[in-house]
């Protein structure tokens, strides 16, 4: 009997802006993807448990009033979801719920920005909606629009970065600076392999210097997961980057057709496979 494809879930609505390229790159990965406006998930409409892997795309949520993604990230850490109101639990609680299944969660710029404004990651000692990090505006004051080489750390849980070295990625956004709450909090983003990638020049060397970092994170980083490796959030955009056409010198090089950010979804779908 023919397997059913496993199902992905794509926020939309509200100014996110990269569904449409999120739910694409899930479809060619092979994930039945939809994309479910943001109000259908709060007024019970739809649920998130109808599925296996969420996506919180890139974009402009709420028009980033309060700081990127900080008003919804209140909404999500106190609003009730219409359907569960009995349970008197939040929807942050279902998205806990949700992970502690072995689900999986992936956010990417302002997707990333809400992961960590709700305390999702990075989730120290497992403590879920306690927020320890922050992103905030660019070192350079303005808006950046330029690709990066990350390099993936090895030592990090994270499943979306499994047999990954280097990437080359898209970024912009003009709040991406990772700033943490002190600094034995950052110690121990290293110490317990939260950070997934850090932005790097082109020979995979970590650097803190502009233009590599775009935007002065505290010790490069780029992408956090939390203690299960099951939730991922990072600035670069791997959606942006699913074919060699995607790539600026896709004229100038000769390139695999599969662009590298859909590595990052290949292993997502193998993670659901041999898992869900």
């Amino acid at each position: 009997m023919k397997r059913r494809k496993p199902k992905s879930l794509v926020l939309s609505g509200n100014g996110i802006n990269c569904e449409l390229e999120t739910a694409h790159a899930n479809r060619l990965v092979g994930f039945d993807a939809e994309i479910v406006h943001i109000n259908s998930l709060l007024d019970g409409t739809r649920s998130i448990h109808e599925y296996q892997f969420l996506n919180f795309p890139g974009g402009f949520l709420d028009g980033d009033d309060l700081g990127s993604a900080k008003a919804q990230a209140v909404k999500w850490k106190y609003q009730k979801v219409h359907a569960t109101r009995a349970t008197d639990a939040p929807f942050l609680d279902e998205l806990v719920r949700f992970v502690a299944e072995r689900k999986i969660i992936i956010g990417i710029c302002n997707g990333f920005q809400l992961l960590v404004k709700t305390g999702l990651l990075p989730a120290l000692a497992g403590q879920y909606g306690d927020q320890s990090v922050t992103l905030t505006f660019n070192d350079s004051g303005r808006f950046q629009d330029r690709w990066v080489w990350l390099k993936v750390n090895q030592l990090s849980s994270c499943i979306f970065t499994k047999d990954m070295d280097r990437i080359y990625l898209p970024v912009r956004h003009g709040e991406g600076k990772l700033v943490t709450k002190t600094k034995e909090t950052l110690q121990q983003l290293r110490d317990d392999g939260h950070i997934a990638m850090q932005y790097a020049d082109e020979n995979g060397h970590v650097t803190t210097e502009f233009p590599w970092n775009p935007n002065g994170s505290a010790d490069s980083i780029a992408a956090l997961c939390d203690p299960s490796g099951r939730i991922f959030g990072l600035m670069p955009h791997p959606e942006a980057f699913v074919h060699y056409t995607q790539h600026p010198h896709w004229t100038r090089e000769h390139l695999p057709e599969e662009g590298e950010g859909l590595k990052v979804f290949r292993n997502a779908y193998q993670y659901v496979i041999d898992n869900l």
